[in-house]
């Protein structure tokens, strides 16, 4: 068995640990080379480079678990890989076989074993794919060239409350335009939130609630997460937009909900107006998991959740056993979640 780093894996946020190894894969002359791993964490790229230009990148964020036999599990890296080449092709990018994008994240992860958190300490390994536009370019167009990366670092829970209840306020800022990039994991979406962001915590809030762009008036997402409420009559409910990024977590527990917990199900539009119709609510994401919301501040009134906004849901709190037990091997999930590194 490999020898763990030392960390201290309880006291982990969510931050940049260096580790010893990454991933680097060059696009040229119409084809991508084999690719190899890397023990340099800066890359060096053109300064005409559209990636600081135009931006035009991308990104996906997935998490490697240890299961309590002492395995290494990926959850769900098929759907990171198609999601990945869906922005690429929104961006006109080179796109990386998502086979081979599946072979060079187990590669990267096994090769970095050691930063891998144990069974039971509740920190995973996450894990940065990225795809970039590189090369000597000044006019607005696509690159001819490209960088696909892999780094990975140890983490801890995204909020810094982990499993507890969070608040939000809803921001007088648009993430995304309508017909735009909103629903593709590209870095300017997240630029576009910085300042609402900023303005939320400023406020006392863990983070911002966005509204459609077209009208205003329909919640999108929270932060970088997806909204989900769950109603009176045990429904659990998510925004349905183009413009919103589709979270392969939100999907699982889409079909967690239905499938394993008996309840309804539903992808619509929720006005912010209507927030009175949940009795818990709660951001998801690769990085939060689950992350239950106590209350959302919107128009100066104040809308509260289960317990009076101060405790975690019933059946949030089962979503989110469900999903992390599945995830470290603990449940037997459906067919093709958890694939085994090795």
């Amino acid at each position: 068995m490999t020898e763990k780093a030392n960390i201290d894996w309880a006291k982990l946020g969510f931050a940049y640990t260096k580790c010893d190894y990454r991933f680097h894969s060059y696009y040229k002359d119409g084809k991508w080379d084999d690719g190899e791993l890397v023990t340099d964490d800066f890359i060096r790229i053109h300064e005409g480079s559209t990636a600081l230009h135009y931006g035009q990148e991308c990104f996906e964020g997935l998490k490697a678990y240890t299961t309590k036999e002492g395995k290494i599990v990926l959850f769900r890296p098929d759907m990171n890989a198609k999601r990945m080449k869906e922005s690429c092709e929104h961006l006109l990018m080179a796109v990386y076989p998502e086979e081979k994008f599946i072979e060079a994240v187990k590669k990267v992860v096994l090769a970095n074993e050691r930063f891998i958190p144990p069974y039971g300490s509740g920190a995973s390994l996450y894990i940065r794919p990225y795809l970039i536009g590189i090369g000597a370019n000044v006019g607005v167009r696509p690159a001819s060239e490209y960088l696909f990366g892999i780094f990975v670092t140890p983490v801890g829970p995204y909020f810094k409350g982990g499993m507890a209840t969070n608040h939000f306020n809803v921001a007088m800022f648009d993430r995304a335009a309508p017909r735009g990039t909103g629903g593709i994991k590209v870095g300017g979406n997240y630029a576009a939130s910085l300042l609402a962001h900023k303005q939320a915590t400023d406020a006392g809030y863990a983070d911002c609630i966005y509204l459609d762009p077209a009208t205003n008036t329909y919640i999108e997402e929270v932060g970088a997460a997806n909204f989900f409420g769950i109603t009176k009559d045990n429904t659990f409910m998510t925004p349905k937009s183009p413009s919103i990024l589709p979270s392969i977590t939100k999907r699982s527990l889409l079909y967690l909900a239905e499938h394993y917990l008996g309840m309804k199900v539903s992808e619509t539009k929720i006005p912010i107006d209507s927030l009175d119709q949940f009795v818990e609510a709660g951001a998801c994401g690769t990085a939060a998991v689950i992350s239950p919301i106590g209350s959302i501040t919107y128009n100066d009134k104040v809308f509260k959740f289960y317990g009076d906004g101060k405790e975690v849901g019933p059946k949030t709190k089962e979503l989110y056993d469900l999903l992390t037990s599945i995830q470290i091997g603990d449940t037997k999930g459906p067919d093709g979640w958890v694939v085994e590194v090795k």
